[in-house]
């Protein structure tokens, strides 16, 4: 009984060894026999990995995209040029008087260099030109030939101011006939027009890539009225309407360059009034100022703006060719600076730079022979103490701006 027990049990437990290693081999790939498949997790799936722990499947990253280049900035530059008043008396154009006409060309020669080597240059010329044909005059009424005119274009200038205390000397047809002239010539002119529509023709001058807006502006015209409807004539001094026009000229161009005809003659400092007007047209927007009328050079400044930016003024360029007597009124400049412009993409930054002043003297001898020469080459025989007026210029015109640059005739790009 106990032995048949015994062989049972052995049965059973070799049945039970087959049973187990049958289920073994069928659930291992072999010889004849199907490979059962785990199946492929997807993306992100949590699945059982080495160790028990659970591992994350995701996919590569994408690789970032490259950082947009910076916009090229690009940089250009004006070199520009003023002098101050032209006024041609009498003995000027009998001076240059010739059986053809009048030349007046030598009496530029010294200075002319200083002037085309400037990118674009401006004069006030201060008598109306309304040639021979209407009958030439001097003061108080001035009428002046039209060689005048052209022997500026000839030297370089290629703009005018023309509004001053003498547009209205001789009357409408004396300014219709200098813009006539002007026209003919191709030279810029400001101040003073033929019509309302010219007036209302705003004078945009460009220059490798940088754009001036130019006006000009008289305090009164001698007491001479302004024929009634004919206001285009001559433009005066009204601050409302200067800034409507400053507003206007800076939604068009780079740069707004004013002339203003202003201050009391032969003082050599700006009144209270000059100094009003200058910083109100200022923060208008007018970026450069340019003075005259006192026939005589007044300081300069930087005026800083609410808007961070400055404008440079100069109150008087004094004469540059006349016939008046005196030192000081004999003494006039060429003035010079750099207008940069650099462009970044939509970013646009317009600067005043490196403003320098050339003085010249206007020589004369017993009323013929009219020069405007390079101050530092003046001699002593010439006009006696002229070192010490060379000192006292430099120093008259650098008060308000130490970096004015005074330079001689000798140096280059100066003007």
């Amino acid at each position: 009984m106990n032995r048949g027990w015994i062989i049972l049990g052995w049965i059973t437990l070799l049945c039970l060894i087959w049973v187990g290693a049958g289920c073994a081999n069928r659930s291992q790939p072999g010889e004849g026999g199907r490979e059962v498949l785990e199946p492929t997790p997807a993306v992100g799936e949590r699945i059982p990995g080495a160790g028990g722990k659970v591992e994350e499947q995701t996919e590569p990253p994408a690789a970032p995209s490259p950082p947009s280049p910076e916009p090229e900035e690009t940089v250009t530059t004006v070199r520009f040029a003023a002098v101050g008043d032209v006024l041609i008396h009498s003995s000027l154009y009998k001076d240059a008087k010739t059986e053809d006409g009048y030349q007046f060309g030598p009496m530029f020669e010294l200075v002319k260099p200083f002037i085309s080597r400037a990118d674009f240059a401006m004069a006030n010329q201060e008598s109306m030109i309304g040639g021979e044909a209407i009958g030439l005059s001097d003061y108080p009424q001035f009428n002046s030939p039209f060689e005048i005119g052209t022997t500026l274009k000839e030297v370089g200038f290629e703009a005018v101011t023309i509004a001053n205390n003498h547009t209205l000397d001789r009357g409408p047809q004396a300014i219709l006939n200098a813009i006539g002239h002007w026209d003919s010539i191709g030279m810029i002119y400001t101040g003073a027009y033929r019509s309302k529509e010219d007036r209302e023709t705003l004078r945009i001058v460009e220059k490798n890539g940088i754009s001036m807006a130019l006006l000009g502006y008289t305090y009164g015209t001698n007491g001479i009225p302004v024929p009634e409807g004919m206001d285009y004539l001559v433009s005066l001094i009204d601050p409302e309407q200067i800034v409507s026009d400053i507003e206007k000229a800076s939604r068009l161009a780079d740069v707004t360059v004013l002339q203003l005809h202003f201050g009391t003659e032969y003082e050599r400092m700006p009144n209270k009034q000059q100094k009003e007007l200058a910083h109100q047209l200022a923060e208008a927007g007018a970026d450069l100022i340019i003075g005259h009328h006192s026939h005589v050079l007044q300081p300069c400044e930087w005026i800083e703006r609410e808007d961070g930016q400055r404008t440079f003024v100069i109150y008087s360029l004094g004469n540059f060719l006349s016939g008046q007597e005196g030192v000081y009124k004999e003494i006039g400049g060429i003035l010079g600076l750099t207008i940069e412009k650099r462009v970044q993409g939509e970013q646009r930054t317009v600067t005043l730079l490196e403003p320098a002043l050339l003085p010249t003297w206007t020589h004369k001898k017993n009323w013929r022979n009219y020069k405007i020469l390079p101050l530092d080459q003046v001699t002593e025989q010439q006009l006696p103490g002229v070192a010490g007026y060379r000192q006292e210029i430099a120093d008259h015109m650098t008060r308000w701006m130490p970096e004015l640059k005074i330079i001689s005739s000798g140096e280059v790009g100066g003007s």
